[in-house]
């Protein structure tokens, strides 16, 4: 089980675990104060569904998993948080929820992802978290596609995603009309290289506002601006 100050998150059958990643997108993201629909593609454990429940008291929380043991462990946590009555589970692929009379139905005021980013070949025999963490379950330009097609006029997609890949996603992101108002940028530590890029993208083009973010001055000494971001969360700040 990993507690947080308001729910805890029980992970031992889904393939990826609770992680940095996921706390500082859930604490960094702004969607409008009175959001009422959110989704969350690729829910796993459901810790960012949790958060932004906890963040955004009016919205009504849907959550994407494709992986039977990672929807089930999420739907459990659901179940068990304070916000059990405005999150909702469902078990499919992002390509499949997009399809259909979803599309023209139903709009999102805010889309959130901690997307599957690896490119390399994916063999049969190799671990569920290595598939989990791979492009060939959802590749940036269906994830795009389909938030293209569900996202309201007005609304935003967030999400979190490797550097170096950033310009890569910037650009296919632009030939599907979204584009940047956020970005924040984040190092392990001062003097480490940028690993993630958190992006905040809408169909509306403004300047954008570029942060970076460092986690930790040392091992496990957390530098105040992270302490700050994720201080609703985590039991120790």
């Amino acid at each position: 089980m990993f507690r947080f100050k308001q729910f805890t998150v029980k992970q031992q059958e889904s393939a990826m675990k609770v992680g940095t990643d996921s706390i500082l997108l859930g604490a960094w993201t702004q969607f409008a104060k009175d959001a009422r629909s959110i989704l969350d593609v690729g829910a796993g454990t459901g810790v960012l569904s949790l958060m932004l429940a906890q963040r955004f008291p009016s919205a009504f929380m849907e959550a994407i998993e494709v992986d039977k043991d990672a929807f089930d462990e999420g739907r459990y946590n659901f179940k068990n948080s304070p916000w059990s009555e405005r999150i909702h589970a469902i078990h499919t692929t992002f390509q499949d929820f997009c399809s259909g009379s979803r599309v023209v139905d139903r709009k999102y005021d805010g889309i959130i992802s901690n997307p599957p980013f690896f490119t390399e070949a994916i063999k049969p025999q190799e671990s569920k978290r290595l598939k989990a963490r791979n492009t060939s379950s959802l590749s940036f330009e269906e994830l795009l596609s389909g938030v293209s097609k569900i996202l309201s006029k007005t609304g935003s997609f967030s999400n979190i995603i490797p550097f170096e890949q950033e310009t890569i996603f910037l650009n296919l992101a632009e030939q599907y009309q979204l584009f940047p108002s956020r970005i924040c940028r984040v190092q392990g530590t001062p003097n480490s290289i940028i690993k993630r890029s958190m992006l905040d993208l809408s169909f509306a083009k403004k300047t954008v506002d570029i942060q970076n973010l460092v986690v930790e001055n040392s091992r496990h000494d957390y530098t105040e601006e992270f302490q700050n971001l994720t201080k609703d969360f985590y039991l120790n700040f």
